[in-house]
């Protein structure tokens, strides 16, 4: 009869071969402590605002949720992958502006602009990537420079071509109707009114989860994110990977100046600023590590849920938003050492 108990004289047992009971796998996913603080925020407010459990209330919610969740989606694979995109909320507002002043400017079809957005935002993200890779640099630095030269571009280049700070409107201009219900149009669902861009979140998000399970490059982004060195001598693409990563916060940054653009019409250059922070902690409060190698799509998308909630319930609760930063900082802290005490508790059943 087969045994897996060691040879003799070892002590060490492929943790591959151990029983792992179903509670113990539950303890192991990134995103269970953010799974309960959201349930912690959801009855909080339950109690605390009586608007927040109707049903009007639900779309509202789940709408401030998606325009973060969106590019917390791609913010947390990328941490998964060891790394941070500070320029990922001005990024944003470069896809909306670089949509609408070429449109406006070139009297072209506004799917014209659309399509070019993409090349340029795309084309900021390879950068983001391209001068990590070659220069070494921390993240940290490569795309903290991008974002001021962003916040730079976004002021003055609006300035020059509008004369303002904001552009004009495109509402008239051919295929806007088409692009608004694509990027910004309203679904009703049981009575209840959703904003496209939930779909677009779910999306993502299925999306995401899929490829880090599911695929080879799901598996190089958990492998870079836990060590570039050890990555790179199994064969794994360390430097392609780390591209392909910010080009899809490029991508999701498109998305979502798009729906910025086209709900709106009009596009604020100064917009963006400090969003990149709302799509780390959205990252963080689901279940990433700062340090990378762990984390989940699932996980930044309860992040975001927490979030919304959070703006959205303070309001019904009638109280004054001051407090909301408050709330989204205190989740923040109780997310992080939830999840570190969860990890440790995993480690030590071992």
């Amino acid at each position: 009869m087969s045994s897996t108990a060691p040879p003799s004289g070892i002590d060490h047992v492929d943790e591959r071969l151990l029983r792992t009971t179903p509670l113990k796998k539950l303890l192991a996913r990134p995103e269970l402590g953010s799974v309960v603080g959201a349930a912690a925020v959801f009855v909080f407010f339950a109690l605390f605002a009586d608007s927040f459990l109707r049903p009007s209330s639900l779309g509202t919610v789940l709408y401030a949720a998606s325009t973060i969740g969106i590019m917390a989606v791609p913010v947390a694979l990328l941490m998964i992958g060891g790394e941070f995109d500070l320029s990922a909320g001005v990024m944003v507002t470069s896809s909306a502006l670089v949509s609408s002043m070429f449109s406006y400017r070139m009297t072209a079809n506004v799917w014209v602009g659309v399509g070019v957005s993409l090349l340029v935002t795309l084309a900021i993200g390879v950068f983001n990537g391209v001068m990590l890779t070659r220069t070494e640099l921390p993240s940290f630095i490569i795309t903290l420079g991008t974002f001021l030269m962003l916040t730079g571009l976004n002021l003055g280049l609006t300035k020059l071509i509008s004369g303002t700070v904001s552009t004009k409107t495109i509402a008239d201009m051919e295929g806007f109707p088409s692009a608004r219900k694509l990027f910004a149009s309203q679904l009703t669902l049981g009575g209840v009114e959703f904003k496209v861009t939930v779909l677009w979140w779910f999306g993502l998000v299925a999306l995401a989860t899929w490829i880090l399970l599911r695929t080879r490059f799901g598996n190089w982004i958990f492998a870079v994110g836990g060590g570039a060195d050890a990555a790179r001598a199994v064969g794994v693409p360390v430097h392609r990977t780390k591209i392909g990563l910010y080009a899809g916060v490029a991508l999701c940054a498109w998305i979502s100046g798009q729906h910025l653009l086209f709900s709106f019409d009009v596009v604020q250059s100064g917009e963006g600023v400090g969003n990149e922070l709302i799509y780390i902690i959205a990252a963080v409060i689901g279940g990433c590590l700062i340090t990378g190698g762990y984390g989940s799509a699932i996980g930044s998308a309860v992040g975001a849920l927490i979030f919304g909630m959070t703006s959205k319930g303070i309001v019904y609760a009638e109280w004054n938003p001051d407090w909301f930063k408050f709330f989204l900082g205190a989740m923040l802290l109780l997310a992080t050492l939830l999840n570190a005490w969860i990890r440790k508790r995993v480690e030590a059943t071992k």
